[in-house]
Parts: structure tokens; sequence; C-alpha cells
């Protein structure tokens, strides 16, 4: 990061803040703020409510994610979600400009744009979709200065390091640390007003890595306790039988001694839980691999690039977002391969000297063989080995000698017998400075941040958060790490994200419609695919839920064409649905349509299979081979049951924030809103029907849970038997 050598100033009061913004840039503020967690809420809040009560003022805001807690659309909802927003949210600060945008009332003198948001949350909303900016991740920075940025704002944490106050970018250093950069250069450049403004959290874990830094690098700082946001909580999603399937399917491609980049949601959480199954319950794992057919349907992959077996060497993540399912294969013992940021010392370890931190002779004469250090050592070459523990602590260097308690040696590692000397009694105990991860940025549930900040210095060391420049992209050598080194450490690759269709050629839909309506945004997505392709034994895994819908509105995720693409056909790779792995990378065109189409819900094959016969992409004589021809939801059933009985995979494997109640009521009225679409009669039928009926017994605790055990209206007796009738639709009761 660029250092300003000025101290900042320190405001409590945001609207203050506010008032020193408008002062140092004028009435034209293009605000850049971070994705998701990052944004110093009370710091865009008077800045909105200063713009809504000066029409002078022009406010720009560019971001992504902006998270908002969930909104209730019938009093039936408010019951439901009403003690769950207060449970999990808390204290959490809105952003008054989100609800603005969200529903159509942002004056006409501010503007919204993002290049990311939840998925589907802005499908109806024409400002929105009209002011969402298409843009991959690693080119954020740079077009949000594109678009006229002048003041950069980041929600950070604080604390004395070592004697000095520093700050960290933690939960963002993804395009906080380039955006400033780049603001900074536009500002010497053409000499316009700017500033970079922050607000601490104390509750924020404090991470290291890239994202250290001074408070000289903001111009001012909002610090005051008592107005501090809760960190937003992204509750866990329930997994699947779909879920786990896919999660199973692509964790058999994931190679010990790897790369793993896994997201957020169910499907992320479900690759997760395969690989500890695999960890932890291995003969469990195979079993029910061989049962669903992906070891023989899948062989020639697995055995290749995959594997089934437990994780001796460990894996390493490189990753936009650090999510909770990675946090979980910490904690099981998987994500224990360590990277350097040293491309000598990764090189060794990379060719197995040093493995698992190990420091012997064989390493200190491998960084003379490799160049890192000279034959007699410098002053530069000692503070190196100290640095990373090859040499252990408390030793002297001068005058070419290093001296320890035991005696003192000449610093040449030329001579066998000083070098002897030098291996006995200077090395360390283990190799230092090794992270397990490097990530952009991290959202999840509360548990999630408590565990993180709970950690000790040392283990929170070993998490680089850093620019997204460095984790989603290998070329350019920048200030990071070298091209050279980024390889090193991305061996064995697995990049593993997820999409909404794919076309029978290979191309990933995941972002839009083909009618333009933006559904989240491209993000990394792209990024890590062309990376897959970049790196020699990496591959690009894409998971799509075969279907979506339900009865007679259920369609196929797996299309012949569509007149939108995210991935295109010629960077396609793996795709993976609940039936199985379809390797399509180099492959025909004809040769890609039969992979997906035994990788597609059964219903749907000869749908398919005809559309490519009739464009002439596939022989007029193939036939779909039988033993794909039973894919059906019935199947996984029966297949994931035995798992399930034996303990494994759960509807929620690392917990929820939601009660038994919530989980039973929030599924059975989800059905219950699906059946009503399709059967309105049968389902008004059922309500009258039950009119003048006591609730069953087994409804008292769900019909307590919504306060409507004992209707005092007619309103709330009608609320009363559509829960009921729900739990008896769905099975509860």
């Amino acid at each position: 990061m660029i250092k300003i050598n000025k101290e900042p100033r320190y405001f409590t009061d945001p609207d203050e803040m506010a008032d020193y913004i408008v002062q140092k840039t004028g009435k034209e503020i293009a605000f850049g703020t971070q994705l998701a967690l990052g944004k110093p809420n009370n710091i865009v809040n008077a800045l909105f409510r200063k713009a809504k009560n000066d029409p002078g003022i022009k406010l720009k805001i560019m971001t992504a994610l902006s998270l908002e807690t969930p909104v209730s659309s019938s009093e039936l909802e408010h019951r439901m979600l009403g003690p769950i927003i207060e449970r999990i949210w808390g204290g959490y600060v809105p952003l008054e400009y989100a609800a603005a945008a969200r529903t159509g009332n942002l004056p006409p003198n501010v503007e919204v744009s993002e290049f990311f948001c939840k998925a589907g949350a802005f499908m109806g909303n024409d400002y929105m979709q009209q002011n969402y900016i298409s843009t991959n991740y690693t080119f954020a920075a740079r077009d949000v200065i594109a678009q006229g940025a002048n003041v950069v704002g980041a929600l950070i944490g604080k604390k004395e390091v070592s004697g000095n106050t520093k700050i960290s970018l933690g939960c963002n250093g993804d395009t906080t640390i380039d955006l400033i950069d780049l603001l900074r250069k536009k500002e010497r450049e053409t000499r316009m007003n700017s500033c970079v403004v922050a607000e601490v959290n104390s509750t924020l874990p404090f991470m290291y890595g890239d994202a250290l830094g001074d408070p000289s690098m903001f111009d001012a700082v909002l610090e005051n306790p008592s107005i501090e946001t809760r960190l937003f909580s992204i509750p866990r999603e329930a997994v699947s039988t779909v879920d786990y399937m896919i999660g199973l399917n692509s964790s058999a491609l994931i190679q010990d001694d790897g790369t793993i980049q896994i997201g957020i949601g169910s499907l992320g959480d479900a690759v997760a839980t395969a690989l500890i199954a695999r960890q932890n319950r291995n003969s469990a794992y195979i079993d029910i691999l061989e049962r669903s057919g992906v070891l023989e349907n899948s062989a020639q992959i697995i055995e290749k690039w995959g594997a089934t077996g437990v994780f001796e060497k460990g894996l390493y993540g490189s990753t936009e977002m650090f999510v909770d399912g990675l946090l979980q294969l910490y904690k099981n013992g998987i994500m224990k391969r360590r990277c350097y940021d040293n491309i000598h010392i990764q090189k060794l370890v990379n060719d197995g000297i040093g493995e698992n931190g190990a420091v012997t002779p064989s390493l200190l004469c491998g960084l003379v063989q490799n160049g890192a250090i000279g034959k007699m050592l410098s002053t530069d070459d000692f503070d190196m080995l100290v640095e990373y523990g090859i040499f252990k602590k408390g030793l002297t260097f001068e005058s070419g000698h290093i001296t320890t308690d035991s005696g003192c040696y000449e610093a040449d590692l030329e001579n066998p017998e000083n070098f002897k000397k030098i291996a006995e009694n200077c090395l360390g105990n283990k190799l230092e400075k090794g992270v397990w991860i490097h990530a952009g940025f991290y959202a999840g549930p509360q548990d999630f941040y408590d565990t993180i900040r709970d950690m000790s210095e040392e283990e929170r060391m070993q998490i680089n958060m850093t620019s997204v420049l460095n984790v989603n992209q290998l070329y350019s050598n920048n200030r990071y790490s070298s091209s050279e080194l980024r390889v090193l450490q991305r061996k064995n690759s697995r990049f593993i994200n997820t999409g909404l269709m794919v076309t029978l050629l290979g191309a990933v839909v995941s972002d839009g419609l083909e009618n333009g309506k933006v559904i989240s945004g491209v993000g990394g997505q792209y990024n890590f695919v062309s990376m897959a392709h970049a790196l020699d034994d990496a591959r690009g895994i894409i998971m799509i839920r075969s279907t979506r819908g339900e009865g007679r509105n259920i369609a196929s995720n797996i299309v012949f064409n569509y007149g939108h693409t995210t991935i295109p056909r010629h960077l396609r790779d793996v795709v993976v649905t609940e039936y199985g792995i379809a390797d399509i990378r180099s492959k025909s065109d004809s040769e890609i349509i039969q992979a997906l189409l035994n990788i597609a819900d059964s219903r749907f094959q000869e749908t398919l299979l005809s559309q490519a016969k009739k464009a002439r992409k596939v022989p007029a004589g193939y036939i779909i081979p039988e033993r794909f021809r039973n894919n059906t939801p019935e199947k996984l059933e029966k297949i994931i049951a035995p798992s399930r009985n034996a303990g494994l995979f759960p509807a929620f494997p690392f917990g929820t924030d939601f009660t038994e109640e919530e989980i039973v009521l929030g599924k059975s009225l989800r059905e219950f809103k699906a059946n009503a679409k399709e059967n309105r009669l049968s389902t008004a039928g059922g309500i009258i029907g039950s009119w003048f009926s006591a609730p069953p017994s087994g409804a008292g605790r769900y019909l307590e849970r919504l306060k409507l055990d004992r209707p005092k209206s007619m309103r709330e007796k009608l609320m009363q038997k559509v829960v009921v009738n729900a739990l008896q639709l769905s099975g509860a009761i």
C-alpha cells in the first residue's frame, strides 16, 4: 500500500465526517466502497442523509453486495421473521441507500451502481438493472475509478502491533488496497480533490497479511464504539440431497497436496462436508460414491485428476472469498498445506523439502543451490533465514559470523565442517510465515466471525487477506507476488464455482438471463475458469443443479442453447450435477453433448437429445446408455438414505442459527406456497374443511412460535389454518 506520511483526522460523529468529506472534495461525490461486510455503514449513511437534505449535493455510490436483513411481505412472514431478525441481526446498522434503492425511493441527486448483487434481489428493480456495472472482479477497482470515484471508504480493524498503531482491511482487502492506490495515483496526476476514509469496528476480526497497514493511508477515520454496527451475519442454508450429491461428486476431483476454491451457500457447504467425510469417515465416503455409480462412470477423470483417499499433505486455499466451509475444512485438519511468499522456499517445499514446515539441513542446502542465499551469508541472507524460522531466534550476525549461546560460527556454507556446525546449532524448529489460505474478503454466520476472532495472533497470521489481483489471476507481477510464485503456490488447483445453466455445447450461464436481466454478477467466476486453463495441473469445476422449479414448473438447467453466456464454450472444463461428472475440456461437440446428457435429469434427456439430433450435432442413431437413464430424484434419495442413517449429511452440517420449529415452519410454508400456486382450489378446500376443527396437538409448538395458538381475530384464525395445513402437507405433523 502507498503510505502517506501523515496522521488521519479522527471523528466520533459520522455527520461531522460527512461534512469533512464535502468540504474536502466538493459537492460532487463519487463514493467507492467495498462489497459485502467491508462497508463503513455509518459514514455512507451520513453522506446519504446529507445528500437527501441538500439537493445541491450529487452523490454516486459504487459498490457490490449491499447486505440487507430480510423484509416481510405479509403478516405471517412478519411473525416468522421478526424474532429471527432480532436474534441474528439485532444491532446491525442498515444501509439507508440500499433500502431506498430497493423500494424506488432514491432522491434524484443520489445514484447507486453495483457490480454484484444478492442473487435475484433486483430482478424486478428497473433502476438497479439499468445501473448495474458488469465487470470481472479483478477489474472492479479500475472500473470504479473510471466511473469517477473521488472518495473511497472501508470498514477497518485497529490495534497496537509491536508498539505501533496498525489498521487491518481484513474483511475486504480484495479491492480496497488497489482502489486506494489508484485513487492516490489519480489524485497526483490530476490534482483532483479526493478523500480516503475508514470506520473502525472493534468486533471485526483483526487480520494480517497484505491487509495490514498504517492509519496514515486514510485522510479521516470514524471511531466510536457506541455506534458500531454489528457484523452482518449470513445464516447457513440447509443442504439438500441434490446439493450433497453435487458436493460428493465434486469432492472426488480434489487431490491431496492441492489447492481449493469454493464459494458460499449450500453447495459450498456440501463440498466441504463431503471432504470432511472423506477425511474422517473414508470408508463410508467411498461407499456412497460406489453406490451412486460415480466411481465407475467417472473412473477416468477421477483416476487422472481426482482422488478419494484421506488428506495426508492437505490442501491450501486460494479464493476470493474466505467462507465458512473453508474454515470447517481447517478445523478438521484438511487445510494443512502451507504456502510461502518467498519463491525460493516455495520451490523447495513443492519439491518435498520443508514439507509440513520441517527445517532440515537439506532446506538450508537447497536455498544455497537455488540462489536464495549466498554460500557466504550476508546480513540480508541471515535476516531472511531468521524471518522464516530457518534460523532460530536469538542468534546474532556480525562481520560474517553467527553467534549462538553455544558458540560463534563463520557464516560460510561452502565449507562442509562449518555447514555441519551451523546445521547443528543454528537451525530453527519449524518454518514460519506459512499461510494456509490467501483470500480477498470474508463473510459468514456469526460463529464464523467468533471463531476467527478467538484465534491466537499466530493462528490468524496464517490467513493472508490480500487483493483480488493476488488470488483471482496469475498474470502480471505486482506488489503481492510474481506470476511464477503464484503458479508454484496453486499446484493441483480445483476452482469450484456455481452456475445456473449449461448449454449442450458447454457454455455456462451464471449471472443473468437472455432478456438482459441481471441475477447477480460475474464476480470472479471468469477469472478462476481462466486460471484453470492457464495452470497445467488445474481444473475448473462448475456445479449446476440439473433442474429448477417444482411440479408443473420444473425445468432442466441443462439446455440445448441459451441467449446469454457467462463462461463461453471454448473455456468449458468440468460440469458437475447431482447425477455425475462431465469432463468436457478438449472434447468435440458431439462428445460434450453426450457427456452432459449423461448427467441430466432423465425427464429431460430425450427432449435434449432430440434437439441435438435436429441440429445434427450428434449421430442420428445415438442412444443414451442405459446406466444413465435413471437419473431421478427418487434414485438419489435411495442412494443417500444409508449414509444419513449412519449420521452423515444432515440438513445443517455446520449448525444453524434457526430453531427446530423455525426450520420446520420455513420448509412447510415454502412447500405450501408452491403447492398453492399449482392447486389453488384444493388448497382453499383444505383450509375451509379444517375451519371448525381444533388444531392437531402436534401443531401446538409451531403455532405458539408464531403467536397463533390462540387466534384473536378471523385474520389470525385464517393464518392458523394456513400454518396447520402447511405442516400437514409437509408431513411435519
